[in-house]
């Protein structure tokens, strides 16, 4: 984990520092509006999206007063079970395919007891079509009913490449956009947001900076 820049739910340092600074911050806005639903965007790949989705789904998780679901919606490149050293044998591939139920694919984390990890196994052909597609919103709204206090976190893939992230923005409450220093470019945060208009935006996280992560 510590290879992969995930943080332990008792890591110590600046980088961990922030993280939970980013957690109180995105609670209060899921509080203050009533919303359970949160997905991490990013315009383009290498900005630290899914990293940035990981380590907020566990310091979200270790407030005592919630559970978190993190979702693995990237079907193009998916990296949450790599990223947490899982080996999955069923995966939301396999739930938006119908050959597996979501009690199948669900996986705890050693040492976040409030986590649940739903990974992606493998790529999938036409992605957009299917977590946007019926299969994809009746899959939402089971874990949404299903875990009716818990807070859904869906790691997407890069806005500004397949539509995938685009199609499925309705189907959450609100999003984080995931900028990364030296790499993201203005004109694509800007492209970004001007895709998200429909999506409230909770703020942005600032990545590989020169200073420790945080929230902008």
């Amino acid at each position: 984990l510590e290879v992969n820049r995930i943080l332990h739910a008792a890591a110590a340092g600046p980088a961990a520092a922030s993280f939970r600074l980013l957690r109180t911050q995105v609670l209060q806005r899921l509080e203050e509006h009533g919303w359970r639903s949160l997905a991490v965007f990013s315009a383009r790949g290498e900005e630290g999206r899914t990293t940035t989705a990981i380590n907020l789904a566990i310091q979200l998780a270790n407030d005592q007063r919630h559970t978190v679901l993190l979702v693995d919606f990237d079907l193009h490149t998916p990296r949450v079970a790599s990223l947490l050293g899982l080996s999955p044998a069923h995966g939301v591939d396999d739930l938006l395919r119908g050959t597996a139920v979501v009690s199948e694919c669900l996986y705890h984390p050693q040492s976040v007891d409030r986590l649940v990890i739903l990974p992606a196994r493998e790529p999938v052909e036409h992605p957009s079509e299917l977590i946007a597609g019926p299969r994809g919103r009746a899959l939402v709204e089971e874990l949404r009913a299903r875990y009716p206090d818990r807070i859904l976190l869906f790691d997407l893939p890069p806005l500004l490449g397949p539509d995938d992230a685009l199609a499925f923005a309705p189907l959450v409450e609100c999003g984080l956009l995931v900028v990364a220093e030296g790499i993201t470019a203005r004109q694509d945060v800007t492209r970004s947001l001007e895709l998200l208009r429909r999506t409230p935006i909770l703020g942005t996280v600032l990545t590989r900076a020169a200073e420790a992560q945080h929230p902008a």
